[in-house]
C-alpha cells in the first residue's frame, strides 16, 4: 500500500468500480500521486485529476517514471541549484563540492558528490569528514539518486543516517495556463519583486527558518539574478518567496515560498509563483526547479498544479556522531 513517502511519484492504482454477478469489477489508473490522506488518495492522470476513496483501492504501488533523466541532466540541475543557494565557505574535492554556512540549511552545509572526486571513493569520504571536522561542523553529504548510488552505498557501510527524502522538481515555463492567473485573482494587488529583501520579508523568513545568521544572508543574496517576492493584504506582508536565475540563464529556482497562516487558501502562493515566472520568462529562462520534502503533501500538491514533476530525488546523509 502507498505511504506518504510516495507523494510526488508515479503510481498505478487498481480500484474497485462495481460488482457484477457477485464479483468485483476493476479499473486501473496511472499517474502522479499528489495527496494521500487517511481516507483518499489524489492523483493526476492523462485524463485529469482523480480522487479515489481508499475503500475502493484494491492495490496501489509506485512505478518507475516514464523516462529517467540522464546523469548529465542531473549534474547540470544540481549545479544550477548550488549556484542558486551559494554557501559562503566552499571547497573542492576533484569535482565534488564542499559547502559550509554556519549550519544554516542542509543544502548549504553539505558536500555535493557529483563528478570525479579525484581519488578512490573511501578516501573521498574520509576527506569530506576531515574537511567538516576542521570547521567544527557535522559532515553532511547530499546524494542525488540514483546518480550517487555508489556514494550512498559507501555511506551505508559507514553507518551514516539519512534525513527525509527531498524531491527535485521541474516544470517548463510555457506561456498560458497554469502560469496565468485565474480570472478571479486578476484584480488582486500585484506581488512586488525586489532585488533585496525588506526587513518584513526577513522577519517572515526568520520565523520559518528559525533564525537568519550572517551566513544565511549570504546564501539568500549572493546570486547575480535574485528577486524577493512581497505579497501584501491590507498593508501587511502576508506572502514571501525567493527566485533566482542560474544555470546559464535557463533555470528559475523557487525557494522560501511562504504564506502566513491567516492568509492561506486564498491563492497567494500561486500569485507569488506566477510573479517569479513572469520575471524569469522576461529574462529568457525556460524552465523552473524547486526542492521540496517528499512528505510535504500540501506543497507537492501546490507545485503539481503548475506542472512540476519529480526530476530526481536526494537524501541528505549525516555522519555518525564521534564516539557514537
Amino acid at each position: 500500500m502507498l505511504r506518504q513517502q510516495d507523494v510526488g511519484y508515479r503510481i498505478v492504482v487498481r480500484r474497485i468500480v462495481g460488482i457484477r454477478e457477485g464479483r468485483p469489477l476493476f479499473s486501473d489508473a496511472l499517474g502522479d500521486l499528489v495527496e494521500l490522506t487517511e481516507t483518499h488518495l489524489t492523483m493526476t492522470t492523462a485524463r485529469g485529476r482523480l480522487r479515489i476513496p481508499l475503500t475502493e483501492v484494491h492495490r496501489a504501488k509506485r512505478v518507475p517514471p516514464t523516462r529517467r533523466p540522464t546523469a548529465a541532466a542531473v549534474v547540470a540541475l544540481e549545479l544550477a541549484a548550488d549556484e542558486a543557494w551559494p554557501a559562503p565557505v566552499r571547497g573542492r574535492l576533484g569535482d565534488w563540492l564542499l559547502r559550509s554556512a554556519d549550519g544554516w540549511s542542509g543544502r548549504a552545509n553539505s558536500a555535493l558528490p557529483v563528478g570525479d572526486p579525484d581519488r578512490p571513493l573511501p578516501a573521498a569520504v574520509d576527506a569530506v569528514e576531515h574537511w567538516y571536522a576542521q570547521r567544527g561542523r557535522p559532515a553532511l553529504v547530499n546524494t542525488p539518486l540514483p546518480l550517487a548510488a555508489p556514494v550512498a552505498a559507501e555511506l551505508d557501510a559507514r553507518g551514516w543516517t539519512a534525513r527525509p527524502p527531498v524531491l527535485v522538481q521541474t516544470a517548463e515555463l510555457a506561456p498560458g495556463p497554469p502560469w496565468t492567473a485565474p480570472a478571479g485573482q486578476r484584480d488582486r494587488p500585484p506581488v512586488e519583486l525586489t532585488g533585496t529583501p525588506s526587513d518584513d520579508w526577513l522577519a517572515v523568513a526568520t520565523d520559518r527558518k528559525g533564525g537568519l545568521p550572517p551566513a544565511a544572508r549570504h546564501v539568500l543574496t549572493a546570486v547575480d539574478q535574485v528577486r524577493f517576492a512581497h505579497g501584501y493584504a491590507d498593508g501587511t506582508l502576508v506572502a514571501i518567496g525567493r527566485g533566482t536565475i542560474t544555470g546559464s540563464g535557463r533555470w528559475l529556482g523557487l525557494s522560501l515560498i511562504e504564506v502566513l497562516p491567516s492568509a492561506r487558501r486564498q491563492g497567494l502562493a500561486g500569485q507569488v509563483i506566477r510573479a517569479f515566472a513572469d520575471w524569469a520568462r522576461a529574462s529568457r529562462a525556460t524552465h523552473a526547479f524547486l526542492q521540496v520534502e517528499q512528505h510535504n503533501a500540501a506543497a507537492v500538491n501546490l507545485y503539481r498544479q503548475f506542472g512540476f514533476t519529480t526530476h530526481h530525488t536526494y537524501l541528505t546523509r549525516v555522519a555518525p556522531a564521534l564516539g557514537g
